[in-house]
């Protein structure tokens, strides 16, 4: 590709020192430098005769001059902007090479060297190096999208529609609580956009100041009563960080609240001294006050992405969630560590990001830790670091002094469970602790590689009980997910089993995640490899799913993936399904059958189920739409939300009565959004209307991309049959074309 760039023009060949000088700063190793060289060497042996063709018609080019100092002006201007985003970029981290080592060579020394050369012979012509310019587009690009831009909205929609209405006319304001960082201001900033609001806010620094906090609104100096005459005036007064005010600025809010001419919006930390004027608010009844609670795991997925620039992976995800609890501002700031840093790398055959390894130690998180690390007697300091470098093992309380505990304890920064054992308070707290302990002090402390194997064990012994008493709900494995975190090995018995639990439970990205844990230690385990292909086909990924082996489970729902019910039901029907890992799922509370009972073909499993799958195949069969209701509200408390998703969808169709129909299909909906993009016949179902079950086979089919030759020749039917069902199945569905097909049969809701 080089070589056809340099003989369409030679100029193209100064790539090469910018191609090398990225390969040098990037560190290749000895084997990749040498391939490039012999490479760059018979780039330029094949420019040789162009360069001496070029040689003898060097008059043609005798018009160019040394460049003029707009030239030189444009072109340094080019190279500083590219360095500043270069700047903005980080240097290092897991990939083929950092994006400032690409571009920055490619933007700089193609110029640079005709610029250089230019006293010998002038040659300097901007369009001659045109190409340059990609590596300032990449640079550029990069820089603007690390820009810090605020984090989207999400998670707090029914809060915010319940400030708002307090904020209307008739309401006198409300009062807004929360923990730390759980994103309290962001809520009231959203309320009020757009509205005609006084702000004001209390710091630690002006406590002892009279009236510090309306400074900007009232004169310098004034009394209580006559403070409350100016303010009344204003119709909207936002009061931000009201544990922090002066107690005549309290006093002021609490008496603005008592005449009620002005609308107040006051926003207080949970767990912080108030005063009482702002505590009486609330307690007496003057203003509701809202209790925001740390926004759900699932909630963050939005910020997580637009701070990491893509989805991340579910274990990084929880992670995060797990280490910041709740707290956002936390949350941003180690994920724009992790970003700068280069941590976060790219999950092979995915989009998704994940993170491995400790935790980087910022300013923000050194603060929250403060107390904890600041600590002055000497053994309380050992303390915990004998708890940090313990984890993700507790320690026995008789391990430790009780004195200095009861102080910890006292402190906040450890927590005794139910067992006797001895946590760290924070999860961030043992990261920290361990980042910053000296080599020798790590080295004492640090334990065997093999102190968490029965620990371990007992963990996955603990998942395949609950699985084996059809109870997948959530259960604490925080060994698992340490090792996981830390970037050490998971042995691929245990990552099969986490996948397996989480399958069960309808989160599939996650359960993709722990099979790729297993398989980073064991490429072939059988196992991981049948869990990530179950995953990938239960969330209808056609192409991931037909990497499965021929027989077993995998092998079944690839075929349902492929809208080939048939064939999944032959393989139901041969009892083939779970062949391939027979050992792995032996004495499972469920089979094949339930396979069967999901894909809507009941008959298959008479005899063969127990419990509450048995249940569910009578309801099926009976098309019960109450019975169906009710196995789904027993599969959600057991914690299998797919499965009662499914349930809830398969009673729309058995209802009779439009109103229970319309119920159990938002019900399905909620459930399956909670199920990390499943994609499952019974839930496409949910989006294809009343369709009947050949014309949901055809319409997956032809969503696929099939053709209508190809529909028939797969379902053994005439062109013209596939045809006319699907201009009904248009009709049904309000779709013009098939271009419709594929976002109808994809989304859940």
């Amino acid at each position: 590709m080089t070589l056809t760039a340099c003989l369409l023009h030679e100029f193209a060949v100064l790539v090469l020192p910018a191609h090398g000088v990225t390969l040098v700063v990037s560190g290749v190793d000895r084997q990749v430098m040498l391939g490039w060289t012999r490479a760059a060497g018979c780039v330029v042996a094949g420019t040789l005769p162009l360069v001496a063709l070029s040689a003898g018609q060097s008059g043609q080019v005798a018009w160019i001059g040394f460049p003029d100092p707009m030239q030189l002006l444009g072109l340094a201007a080019l190279a500083l902007v590219g360095v500043w985003c270069a700047r903005r970029l980080p240097l290092g981290g897991r990939g083929a090479f950092p994006l400032p080592a690409l571009a920055l060579p490619m933007l700089l020394l193609p110029g640079l060297l005709l610029l250089l050369f230019s006293p010998v012979k002038p040659l300097f012509v901007d369009r001659y190096i045109l190409y340059s310019t990609i590596g300032f587009a990449l640079l550029l690009g990069a820089g603007l999208d690390r820009a810090r831009l605020p984090w989207p909205f999400t998670g707090r929609e029914d809060e915010l529609g319940l400030v708002r209405r307090a904020l209307t006319a008739g309401r006198h304001g409300i009062v807004v609580t929360g923990p730390v960082g759980c994103g309290k201001t962001r809520l009231v900033t959203e309320a009020v956009r757009g509205t005609d609001c006084a702000r004001a806010a209390g710091t630690p620094e002006t406590r002892e100041i009279p009236f510090a906090a309306f400074a900007h609104l009232l004169p310098e100096r004034v009394t209580l009563h006559r403070a409350v005459q100016l303010l009344s005036g204003v119709r909207l007064l936002l009061v931000d960080d009201a544990h922090l005010l002066d107690d005549a600025s309290a006093a002021l809010v609490h008496q603005l609240a008592v005449h009620g001419r002005t609308r107040l919006l006051v926003v207080a930390t949970d767990g912080a001294p108030v005063p009482g004027a702002i505590s009486r608010l609330w307690t007496g009844e003057l203003l509701p006050r809202l209790a925001l609670e740390p926004l759900p795991a699932e909630e963050t997925a939005p910020l997580l992405a637009a701070g990491a620039g893509g989805p991340l992976e579910p274990l990084t995800a929880n992670r995060l969630h797990r280490l910041c609890q709740g707290d956002l501002r936390l949350l941003r700031d180690l994920l724009g560590a992790l970003r700068d840093g280069g941590l976060l790398t790219r999950v092979d055959g995915t989009d998704e990001r994940a993170w491995r390894g400790p935790v980087p130690v910022t300013a923000t998180v050194r603060d929250r830790i403060a107390p904890a690390l600041d600590r002055i007697a000497p053994d309380e300091r050992e303390t915990l670091h004998r708890l940090a470098f313990a984890e993700p093992l507790p320690l026995p309380m008789d391990a430790v002094d009780l004195g200095i505990l009861e102080r910890l304890e006292y402190d906040a920064l450890i927590r005794i469970d139910d067992h006797g054992a001895v946590h760290l308070a924070h999860p961030l707290l043992g990261a920290a602790l361990r980042a910053t302990a000296g080599r020798l002090r790590a080295r004492r402390l640090a334990g065997t590689p093999d102190r968490c194997d029965a620990a371990l064990a007992a963990e996955q012994a603990a998942l395949l009980r609950r699985i084996e008493q059809a109870d997948v709900r959530p259960l604490a494995t925080p060994v698992g997910e340490w090792l996981a975190a830390e970037g050490a090995s998971v042995p691929a018995g245990y990552a099969a089993v986490r996948a397996r639990f989480a399958r069960l439970r309808g989160e599939l990205r996650e359960a993709a995640a722990w099979a790729r844990e297993g398989l980073r230690g064991a490429a072939d385990d059988p196992s991981c490899r049948a869990e990530l292909a179950l995953a990938a086909a239960q969330s209808g990924d056609v192409t991931a799913a037909g990497d499965a082996e021929p027989s077993g489970a995998a092998a079944l729902w690839a075929a349902a993936a492929r809208g080939d019910l048939d064939r999944a039901l032959a393989a139901v029907d041969a009892d083939r399904a779970y062949g391939a890992d027979r050992a792995y799922d032996a004495d499972r509370a469920y089979d094949s059958a339930y396979d069967a009972v999901r894909l809507g073909a009941p008959e298959y499993a008479t005899g063969r189920l127990r419990g509450v799958f048995a249940e569910h195949a009578d309801a099926l069969a009976r098309a019960d739409g109450p019975a169906l209701d009710r196995v789904a509200e027993r599969l959600q408390e057991r914690g299998f939300l797919l499965f009662a998703a499914e349930a809830h969808a398969q009673a729309v169709r058995a209802h009779r009565d439009p109103r229970a129909a319309r119920t159990s299909r938002t019900r399905a909906v909620a459930l399956a959004r909670r199920c990390q993009s499943a994609r499952t016949p019974a839930l496409s179902g949910l989006a294809l209307g009343e369709l009947t079950a050949r014309q949901r086979q055809i319409v997956t089919l032809a969503a696929a991309g099939l053709s209508n030759r190809q529909i028939a020749e797969q379902l053994t039917l005439s062109v013209r049959t596939v045809g006319n069902h699907l201009y009904s199945a248009y009709a049904r569905l309000g779709a013009g074309d098939r271009a419709a097909l594929p976002w109808l049969v994809e989304q859940p809701a």
